[in-house]
């Protein structure tokens, strides 16, 4: 069953015959070569990278779903501030899709580690979500929207205002993301002298505003809260 956020956020797409398509994509993400049929890890809980950001379970759901509020930020700040046009459905699609295929490569091994799958080791998830929308008769627009989300280090650059919304939406919040995973992580080690492994947002999030609360002892607090918190949803 598809994320309500996500499903929300699809309606939103106001071409219906686009809306149905990219539903329906969300709804069954898998990716079938030669014969085999690749589904990867569930949306709700794959991480949405393995080391710079969202790398914990559910990290991709919400790496997506913050993505796109700042990609509609960014519409109505151009459409309000610039007076200018935005393809707003472009847009939505875009973003949502941007990485579907990212849970398709990851795999959790035995040591309950993310880590890629064989599938991975062929096709990286821009090529398979290229190859897919092109598959599938998705606009040619929107796939370019898709194509580029990777800005300089990708196939191509973003040549339309849809497709810079898209990739500056993705880099803010992978940077975002990324930078208060790494501050987290050096206020606990600073804090209490070892790593708490497997940090998610929510978790790192609060380790930052302990510490601009009460210092160094609140990050301590903060960090033993945090340890007896998931002992106790092992239990």
């Amino acid at each position: 069953m598809l994320n309500l956020k996500i499903r929300a956020l699809a309606e939103k797409i106001r071409d219906k015959g686009l809306r149905k398509k990219v539903i329906e994509l969300l709804e069954n993400p898998v990716f079938e070569i030669g014969g085999k049929v690749f589904s990867g890890l569930p949306l709700d809980v794959s991480p949405a990278g393995l080391s710079h950001h969202h790398c914990y379970q559910g990290g991709y759901m919400e790496h997506i779903i913050s993505a796109t509020n700042l990609a509609l930020a960014l519409c109505n700040s151009i459409e309000k501030v610039y007076n200018g046009k935005v393809n707003r459905d472009l847009v939505i699609a875009g973003i949502l899709l941007h990485d579907i295929f990212k849970p398709v490569t990851y795999t959790m091994n035995e040591n309950g580690n993310y880590v890629t799958t064989g599938l991975a080791d062929y096709m990286d998830h821009l090529s398979i979500v290229i190859s897919e929308l092109v598959r599938r008769g998705f606009p040619l627009e929107l796939i370019h929207v898709v194509s580029a989300h990777h800005g300089e280090y990708g196939p191509i650059r973003p040549h339309t205002i849809e497709a810079l919304i898209c990739h500056l939406a993705d880099l803010m919040d992978s940077r975002l993301n990324g930078e208060v995973l790494n501050a987290a992580a050096y206020l606990v080690k600073k804090a209490v002298g070892e790593e708490l492994p497997g940090l998610t947002s929510k978790e790192a999030f609060e380790i930052i505003r302990s510490k601009a609360d009460e210092g160094w002892e609140g990050v301590a607090k903060t960090v033993e809260k945090i340890k007896k918190g998931r002992a106790s949803r092992k239990t």
